[in-house]
């Protein structure tokens, strides 16, 4: 983990490339990662749950931490990632109190995070290092800590055809919903609920209403497994 990352090699240019390829969706990184954050939101209000830390599994530039702050209230928001030229694009940007960055091999997991939150970060995961990435995050976790897991969906044909337009998404094996829940529950999860969002591109936004009444199937171009840690 210590090594140099392929994303090493993207972290000056990462906004713009994942600009470039979601730009054929007719929006903009900012509005899927709100879209996430406030619905990952919405679910810890419905279960009246306070979040005090996060850790962000693959924070890559920093981007989410804002979002993190405004749509959870977390005080304490830890990011790690691989790739240290992104950590240190992530402290210089969005650094300050409460917030700290640091690679993953640097960070000891100690049980006291309220939430880990991660978005399209295992299918750069090899398949045969999945198994340690679950086992790092439930460690991070107090006992009954929530995991929000996004990917993007397999069978959303505009996920895979954005994915298609991104240098560093090209070779990613994509994660099912399903294997997202195996996954989980073979480390110590126990599954709260799997959601699908952003089935309607920009073009068709007047049928974004509709999106609500489809939650559960598997339409949307990303989803979220919530689990929470075996307390």
């Amino acid at each position: 983990m210590a090594g140099e990352s392929q994303f090493d090699h993207y972290a000056d240019d990462y906004d713009a490339a994942l600009a470039r390829g979601l730009s054929v969706s007719g929006e903009g990184r900012d509005f899927f990662a709100s879209g996430r954050l406030a619905f990952l939101g919405r679910c810890l209000r419905e279960r009246q749950l306070t979040v005090e830390s996060v850790l962000d599994f693959g924070c890559g530039t920093g981007a989410s931490v804002p979002l993190i702050q405004g749509a959870i209230g977390a005080r304490i928001i830890t990011g790690v990632d691989e790739s240290r030229r992104s950590i240190a694009a992530a402290a210089q940007a969005h650094g300050g109190p409460g917030v700290t960055f640091s690679l993953t091999a640097e960070h000891a997991p100690a049980a006291n995070f309220d939430l880990v939150y991660t978005n399209g970060v295992f299918h750069h995961i090899p398949v045969a290092e999945r198994p340690a990435a679950l086992s790092f995050i439930r460690d991070v976790l107090k006992p009954g800590g929530l995991f929000s897991f996004w990917e993007n969906n397999p069978w959303s044909l505009g996920a895979r055809y954005v994915m298609s337009k991104i240098p560093f998404d090209r070779d990613a094996v994509m994660v099912s919903a399903r294997q997202a829940r195996d996954l989980a529950r073979q480390h110590g999860f126990r599954v709260l609920r799997t959601d699908y969002l952003f089935i309607f591109p920009a073009a068709l936004k007047i049928l974004r209403p509709l999106e609500e009444l489809a939650r559960r199937a598997p339409l949307g171009a990303q989803y979220q497994v919530l689990c929470a840690k075996a307390a």
